[in-house]
């Protein structure tokens, strides 16, 4: 199963501002070190450049058009598709973690089952972006009441939506 994992704003889909999270939501990284650990991650170069590592215990995809960039903790891919291939040859499931390009991509071809939504509270500012799609393709499978992070105060709800 092709998943995608990502925090958003509510209002303007900010996932982030010059290559960091705007917010602070430590329950958030939590849930996505939980759901994601043991599983393959496929994130864009920028992404991976923005963590500053491959994270661990997943196999970690990184995609570039560039042909010299080598990277000795993950591994490097041309295109989202050779990704799935070889992140399905590992584990039936896989994980899309950004950016905004990788998730659009991802999105406009298809080729995701799921999504685990965090859906921040409010507007930030952001230069990456959370793609539109049409939400009548979606069923909700999971969605959470609004809830305040006991270390930042940031509100947030969590949405599982499963492709119909």
């Amino acid at each position: 199963m092709i998943n995608i994992i990502c925090a958003y704003t509510e209002k303007n889909r900010v996932i982030g501002n010059n290559q960091e999270l705007p917010w602070s939501i430590p329950e958030d990284l939590k849930r996505f070190r939980k759901i994601t650990s043991g599983h393959p991650v496929i994130m864009g170069r920028k992404s991976y450049e923005a963590v500053g590592k491959a994270l661990p215990d997943r196999t970690n995809f990184v995609l570039t058009k560039q042909p010299d960039y080598k990277l000795e903790d993950a591994e490097v891919v041309g295109s989202l598709e050779e990704a799935i291939v070889e992140a399905i040859e590992i584990d039936d499931e896989i994980f899309i973690i950004g950016g905004g390009a990788v998730f659009e991509q991802a999105l406009k071809g298809n080729l995701v089952n799921k999504m685990y939504l965090t859906i921040v509270k409010g507007e930030y500012d952001g230069d990456a972006f959370f793609p539109e799609f049409d939400e009548s393709n979606w069923k909700v499978e999971d969605e959470t009441d609004w809830m305040k992070s006991e270390k930042s105060g940031v509100e947030f709800k969590y949405k599982t939506l499963m492709r119909k």
